[in-house]
């Protein structure tokens, strides 16, 4: 039984990932039911405001569900939303056994969703599989958790760990393949934050730019205290296909606020100086606006700040065979840096792989409260 469950649910968790970065704020969540051996119905939650998983699969199975198993890779919500509660429809469909992977720490689920399976009489299992289910949902679970976005660093570096050469010149850096994955990567993502320094160096898009089908562009987040976003960058002449917040001081002149503005930027004032802004209110604002992913691909001022307060939870780090050289060219983390090796932040859950030439180190940075 143990081993045709695992499979099962193993299938419940292909399902919820196809829709990675789709749902925001809501989980993945995947689910098959089964009749005497045989998949009767499968389904996964597809967006914020349509049927859960376990509707689509129930709707599939039609009254094969009456007697047969559940597998869920998420506890089943047992309140009204956007939606109805789930658990009415598993006790309505007459299922007899229900196997859940994880439990839901949502306030409003919290075990309340497999209590209520129970008492109905249907029997129901947790915990298969949930270290895959839990990782598959870690962008939820970090927002649900503690109300703040799961903020993920992409860097590329050469060899000798620069950014760009002395000049400013970073185009490009990596290949061609690995440029598409971060383009992947901003599709999967709610948002997108840089600094100012990166705007003004490289002028970019941020937008999504798949050849193969059509990409999400995500909300730009640009971190700019003293409002100094040319209104002739890309971000400016494109404000009004893509949503843009540019976050800034409390002292920011109001008449560069007005042409932002005018041009369809939304701008925020958050603690701090000019040069040093409170990054932990941006990611508030990110959350507040059900933003529950945030890809950073700042400049090593951005990411240093990022790091030293503990705000970031996973790196995505390409290297590049290429060596540039040059004392004043830049690196991925900048600022004042740390005294000792004993202060260093370490990376762990590490996977190396090749994208291309280049080498992709990826990991969560230690000791994250959610983790």
């Amino acid at each position: 039984m143990q081993q045709h469950d695992e499979r099962y649910m193993r299938r419940a968790l292909e399902l919820a990932a196809l829709a990675t970065g789709r749902t925001s704020p809501n989980p993945l969540v995947g689910a098959v039911v089964v009749k005497n051996g045989e998949v009767v119905g499968e389904g996964y939650h597809q967006k914020a405001g349509t049927p859960h998983a376990e509707v689509h699969a129930l709707n599939q199975a039609g009254n094969k569900a009456l007697g047969a198993t559940l597998y869920v890779t998420l506890e089943p919500c047992h309140h009204q939303g956007l939606t109805p509660p789930c658990t009415r429809t598993v006790i309505a469909a007459g299922i007899k056994r229900c196997v859940v992977a994880m439990e839901d720490p949502n306030p409003l689920v919290n075990g309340r969703g497999i209590d209520t399976l129970r008492q109905a009489g249907i029997e129901t299992e947790t915990g298969l599989l949930q270290a895959e289910a839990e990782k598959q949902n870690e962008v939820f679970l970090k927002y649900i958790c503690t109300g703040l976005p799961f903020v993920t660093l992409k860097t590329a570096m050469t060899l000798d760990g620069k950014i760009a050469t002395h000049t400013g010149d970073s185009r490009w850096i990596t290949s061609d393949l690995a440029r598409l994955k971060v383009h992947q990567m901003r599709d999967q993502a709610d948002a997108i934050l840089v600094g100012i320094g990166t705007v003004m160096a490289d002028d970019p898009r941020l937008n999504t730019r798949l050849a193969d089908r059509q990409g999400r562009d995500p909300v730009r987040l640009i971190i700019d205290g003293a409002l100094d976003l040319p209104l002739e960058s890309q971000i400016a002449a494109s404000s009004t296909q893509q949503k843009t917040l540019v976050f800034t001081a409390d002292s920011a002149d109001p008449e560069k606020v007005r042409r932002l503005q005018d041009i369809g930027i939304e701008v925020i004032a958050v603690d701090g100086s000019r040069d040093d802004l409170n990054l932990e209110q941006v990611l508030q604002t990110a959350a507040h606006r059900k933003l529950s992913h945030v890809l950073v691909e700042g400049g090593g001022g951005i990411n240093a700040s990022l790091l030293k307060y503990g705000l970031i939870d996973k790196i995505y780090w390409f290297i590049a065979p290429k060596i540039i050289g040059g004392s004043n060219a830049p690196t991925p983390v900048e600022g004042r840096g740390l005294e000792t090796m004993a202060e260093a932040i370490g990376i762990e859950d590490l996977e190396i792989s090749c994208i291309g030439p280049d080498l992709l180190v990826s990991g969560y940075v230690k000791k994250s409260a959610y983790r």
